[in-house]
């Protein structure tokens, strides 16, 4: 079955690559020379061509809007998966999709992440933070940061849309955000115009209080959570590849591609842990109300 990459840049070779690995057929929309699959140069030329099962939508984030438009108007009834977040900023023109669409936020395939959920289960959580950062100039070797979509605000770039797995993470652990406050802005050196840190206190429906902090600036790279429940201790190390509970160590070896592989996995036979549109659409609205509440210095509410 054939498997369409709308967009090849790293993201996208990385979807190809796993794709073709799993025995399916790929083709792409580019116009990028270096990609080894056939390429079209645009999505109705390419849906022409052959109906594909599976359409991933890898491009900038400020293509995502029209990108999935073309394929909805085009008829396009398979699986589609966009990459994160789902949109830049919420729909000015606001549009219907169903159930076949969903948002590639993959952290929700980490085995830690399963294992998490299987001994949260029936507990009383207490409260729980969340961290996630690099430093912006190594995250891609031999390319020049300041060019990246990461760099640019106006493409979609900086912390709280770049690095939102952990907006997303922390509902699908703790339930959805009810109130929610945020500091965050430009506070680095770094040759951008984008976020380069935010750090969000938020009200769940299973969680009273949980902090999320997200930055470009860190030069220790590191992502994780701390879990406290009444009576157990969660520690999530995705760097290292661990999980303490309660101090003893539970081993999660880091396989790059693992997340990844397991999302495509899930698209292809109706499994249903992937992020849905309206899941992806209400984040987007979640991260307009943090640079809100940023701004304004308020609380929001669901």
């Amino acid at each position: 079955m054939r498997a369409l990459i709308i967009g090849y840049g790293s993201i996208g070779g990385r979807h190809a690559r796993l794709l073709v690995d799993m025995g399916h057929e790929v083709a792409c929309v580019t116009r990028n020379p270096e990609c080894p699959y056939p390429a079209f140069a645009d999505i109705p030329s390419a849906l022409a061509d052959k109906t594909p099962w599976l359409a991933v939508i890898a491009t900038a984030t400020t293509d995502h809007d029209a990108n999935l438009r073309t394929l909805l108007d085009a008829g396009f009834t398979g699986r589609i998966l966009v990459e994160k977040p789902l949109f830049t900023n919420t729909p000015k023109e606001p549009f219907t999709a169903g159930d076949n669409v969903s948002v590639a936020y993959n952290l929700r395939f980490h085995p830690m992440v399963t294992r998490t959920r299987e001994l949260l289960a029936g507990r009383k959580v207490l409260n729980a933070r969340f961290a996630v950062a690099q430093y912006l100039p190594d995250w891609r070797p031999g390319t020049d940061y300041p060019k990246s979509y990461s760099a640019s605000r106006a493409k979609g770039g900086g912390v709280l849309r770049d690095l939102s797995h952990e907006l997303d993470l922390a509902q699908f652990l703790l339930g959805g955000w009810k109130r929610a406050t945020a500091l965050g802005g430009r506070y680095g050196d770094l040759k951008i115009d984008s976020d380069d840190q935010y750090s969000v206190l938020m009200e769940t429906a299973n969680c009273p209080m949980v902090g999320i902090h997200m930055d470009y600036l860190s030069r220790t790279p590191h992502r994780g959570f701390e879990i406290t429940c009444a009576d157990r201790t969660l520690k999530a190390d995705f760097m290292g590849g661990f999980l303490t509970v309660d101090g003893t160590v539970e081993e999660f070896p880091p396989e790059r591609d693992a997340t990844y592989r397991l999302q495509l996995e899930a698209m292809a036979v109706g499994d249903p842990t992937p992020c849905t549109y309206g899941q992806g659409l209400a984040l987007v609205g979640l991260i307009e109300g943090l640079e809100r509440a940023a701004a304004q210095h308020i609380w929001i509410e669901a």
